[in-house]
């Protein structure tokens, strides 16, 4: 069942930003502007938590928790104190009133999204990340257009993951012909997906696809696409495709699937498997333009309501020529979750050396975005 989230506040900014956000996630959301109407929307709608604001000129945010908790319809309901007040008397009296948690503006997406799950898992008594027995979590990774770092993302979010989460990953180019970690990382077989693609389906199952993985020096495992252009006819064959995308997550808690811009044949087939979608854009407005028309396609299948959509920005160009994040996010439609910046330094070092980006010096922002990314996948990915 889809939960159902109320956003108290007074913010008009705030409740557009924070709801689209968790519609992305999957959540159903209902909004109030003020105390008195939170009040009535807590009894009517009956949410699965409440984001609520302390300053409202109203009622405040402390006296609408006191109110919530005498009421026996929402007394059960949590509630996330959402303010910009960081004093710690602050947070003593949202605790007292009988607050669950309590978040500090402005919150990173990602710790948000974390925050609730855990809060609605207490009331209901259960863990935050649904277990599903023997079956990993399959990430699929797209862009609007070829060029803007989802094959980067990739390898570098599979490296970060295992490291952080000790768990077993497997990453995926999805492009026969247009393969690139195998020259990147100096590897001598290039040719796993392609074997593969040449089989009958009846031929694809776990063992065969474990089979052609190759495993780096820092734990994850690749799937490795084939960067000749002769082996771009393999495209066509959708079913082969298709059964080794179904066969991944048998063999690794977290798979990762490089994509790119998803014009392969038979694309919706791939992302039916898919658990999440990650979609990569830029701070430019025609590529900003052509990710919106993405994310409502996606949508269409699913994502952004059932299944989580996660809208991540990647820079590799000085400020001064690129859009704000809320202009991309009025374009778009949606929250960006992550912004990564550039770090060109980094990235000729891990070229010269046949590296990942994130195992050589690089900044602590590229470093801090990467490790949120992976905390926030690793929330839903099972045990």
């Amino acid at each position: 069942m889809t939960e159902k989230i109320l956003i108290v506040d007074d913010d008009a900014q705030t409740l557009r930003l924070v709801g689209l956000m968790l519609e992305r996630q999957g959540y159903k959301v209902a909004f109030a502007n003020n105390g008195f109407q939170g009040l009535r929307a807590a009894r009517v709608e009956q949410p699965d938590a409440i984001l609520l604001d302390v300053m409202m000129p109203d009622m405040d945010g402390y006296e609408v928790t006191r109110m919530l908790r005498k009421n026996p319809e929402t007394a059960h309901i949590p509630i996330l104190m959402f303010t910009a007040r960081t004093q710690a008397e602050d947070k003593i009296i949202g605790y007292e009133a009988g607050v669950d948690d309590y978040l500090t503006k402005p919150i990173h997406p990602a710790d948000l999204i974390a925050h609730l799950r855990a809060v609605i898992a207490r009331r209901a008594g259960l863990s935050p990340t649904p277990k599903r027995e023997n079956l990993g979590y399959t990430v699929g990774v797209v862009a609007a257009k070829g060029g803007l770092g989802v094959s980067t993302l990739v390898l570098n979010l599979a490296v970060t993951f295992h490291q952080r989460a000790s768990r077993e990953v497997i990453a995926a180019e999805l492009r026969p012909g247009q393969g690139g970690w195998n020259t990147e990382l100096s590897l001598d077989s290039s040719n796993g997906l392609s074997h593969l693609l040449s089989k009958s389906t009846a031929e694809i199952n776990a063992e065969a696809v474990e089979k052609e993985l190759v495993r780096l020096p820092y734990g994850v495992r690749l799937l490795l696409a084939s960067g000749r252009a002769k082996d771009a006819e393999l495209m066509t064959r959708t079913a082969q495709l298709e059964a080794v995308v179904e066969a991944l997550p048998h063999l690794a808690r977290l798979v990762l699937l490089d994509i790119g811009a998803p014009f392969l044949l038979g694309a919706d087939r791939i992302f039916s498997h898919c658990d999440e979608i990650l979609v990569v854009t830029e701070p430019f407005p025609s590529t900003v333009h052509r990710t919106r028309y993405l994310v409502e396609d996606l949508g269409a299948c699913g994502f952004g309501k059932g299944k989580p959509l996660t809208l991540i920005s990647i820079s590799r160009a000085r400020t001064e020529v690129q859009i704000s994040l809320l202009q991309m996010q009025e374009i778009i439609r949606a929250p960006v979750v992550q912004v990564i910046p550039p770090v060109p330094e980094a990235a000729y070092q891990a070229a010269t050396r046949s590296v990942p980006i994130c195992q050589v010096p690089v900044s602590s922002l590229f470093t801090q975005q990467l490790h949120n990314l992976t905390q926030m996948i690793a929330e839903r990915v099972p045990a």
